[in-house]
């Protein structure tokens, strides 16, 4: 194992989407188009799947240094109504591009923090956006939850909103990593917020584990995974640290790489969590994520639902997503769009009437092959191939794949591949031989985290 982590460990995206946002063609890009492709996708998916929402809920009271999202430190509350009726604002323009009632099949609160706001406003702003909709029979609202402020009164509220998933990032429970990440975070507080939950009749808990940070060590992991099972959550995402000092914001301080766990140490804490995980009566799902045996998670990959966005995985699959919020993502199949990445900038266009997308990219046929190709992987770990011979550089593919095949990480069989259980750990190595755009145009510099 060590001889392939040295050979695989190399950095690669995660493939939230395809193409990677660095890959994106902006040339073919504009709000125009944006708006039609959304236009185009609301009219084929609305009447039978319905649509999806994302809320991207910015402000933090304090930095987590191992955090690569888009946020604003604040303790100034004062800034969430103004926020939340730019959110309001933005939803609207896009209404007025739909010439019927959208289905809202799926919604989800991230952030930044979203527990940052109070529950009031929080009620404020989803009454508002429920009023314009129409509610799928069986919708999937979830939210991101910080256990240090998350109190009875959100969880109650949003539960009586229609939220039956949140999920809890607990990261490590060892006082020595969460110094380093300034993220100091008790126990006991998790554990508060969880049986809270399970009080009020939540059946999707989760909560966020990462390995690879600062100061971690196997004996660590463990302590934090066994204390985790005393809470028993329905889920959990069990990340690798994304280590990318160079992007701009992220804030990544206060430790070096010299304080982070070799390759080969962090593929322990990842293969020995694992074990572990699955030992206590959790079942791995797609990549970085593990589910009891009643959770949708995992009940969407027997059923072969399982999908995978800007969200990360879900549990099914719409058509059309529409991000709202600073920086906010939006998929409409056939594009991709981000809002602009500051708050200020954020109000000001939705203020002037503009839908605040700041680049995005159009998927060509060539692009929507691709993607389809690196979902069947993320998700069912396995694709199949077409006779259909348009595309030559995908049949290049196969021959890149083989060397994996002699590594046992992958099965060929004619057109069909198959990510072996040797070979989960590199399922985004595996996505990356697809990766047509990545292949024709290989960075100068690192834009993406290490794959192991």
């Amino acid at each position: 194992m060590n001889s392939l982590i040295d050979k695989y460990n190399i950095p690669g995206p995660r493939y939230t989407s395809y193409p990677t946002v660095p890959y994106w063609d902006e040339s073919t890009f504009s709000p125009e188009s944006w708006k039609e492709s959304v236009i185009r996708s609301f009219h084929e998916s609305n009447a039978e799947e319905g649509i999806s929402i994302y809320i991207h809920l910015p402000f933090c009271e304090a930095l987590c240094t191992f955090c690569a999202c888009h946020k604003r430190i604040t303790k100034q509350h004062s800034v969430e109504i103004p926020y939340l009726e730019s959110v309001l604002k933005e939803w609207k323009l896009y209404l007025e591009l739909f010439n019927e009632k959208p289905k809202l099949k799926e919604l989800h609160l991230g952030g930044g923090t979203p527990t940052f706001f109070s529950p009031e406003n929080l009620r404020t702003l989803l009454t508002g956006i429920f009023s314009t909709v129409e509610i799928a029979e069986h919708p999937e609202f979830s939210f991101e939850g910080h256990p240090n402020n998350t109190t009875k009164e959100h969880l109650q509220t949003l539960y009586d909103l229609g939220f039956r998933r949140v999920s809890f990032g607990v990261q490590d429970y060892d006082p020595k990593v969460q110094k380093a990440i300034n993220r100091i975070q008790p126990f006991e507080n998790v554990k508060n917020v969880t049986e809270w939950a399970k009080e009020i009749g939540y059946r999707g808990i989760s909560h966020d584990l990462v390995f690879g940070l600062p100061h971690q060590t196997w004996e660590a992991m463990e302590n934090t995974i066994r204390k985790t099972m005393e809470l028993k959550p329905d889920r959990l995402a069990f990340y690798s640290y994304a280590h990318v000092p160079w992007v701009k914001g992220v804030g990544q301080r206060g430790f070096d790489e010299n304080d982070l766990p070799s390759g080969e140490e962090k593929r322990r804490l990842y293969e020995d969590g694992k074990k572990l995980l699955q030992d206590l009566g959790y079942i791995e799902v797609g990549m970085d994520h593990f589910s009891l045996e009643h959770d949708d998670l995992y009940q969407s990959l027997i059923h072969k639902k399982l999908h995978r966005n800007f969200m990360g995985y879900t549990s099914s699959n719409t058509q059309l997503m529409v991000g709202l919020g600073m920086s906010a993502i939006s998929d409409s199949w056939y594009a991709f769009a981000q809002n602009v990445k500051t708050v200020e900038e954020y109000q000001t266009m939705v203020e002037e009437g503009k839908i605040p997308v700041v680049k995005g990219h159009v998927l060509n046929e060539e692009d929507l092959i691709v993607r389809r190709h690196i979902l069947n992987l993320m998700c069912q770990l396995e694709t199949t191939f077409t006779t259909d011979n348009s595309f030559p550089e995908l049949d290049n593919a196969l021959d890149m794949l083989k060397e994996m095949e002699n590594d046992g990480l992958v099965e060929i069989s004619g057109k069909e591949i198959k990510i072996t259980e040797a070979g989960r750990a590199f399922t985004r190595n595996v996505a990356m031989v697809f990766d047509l755009r990545m292949m024709r145009n290989k960075p100068e510099t690192r834009i993406f985290s290490m794959t192991i």
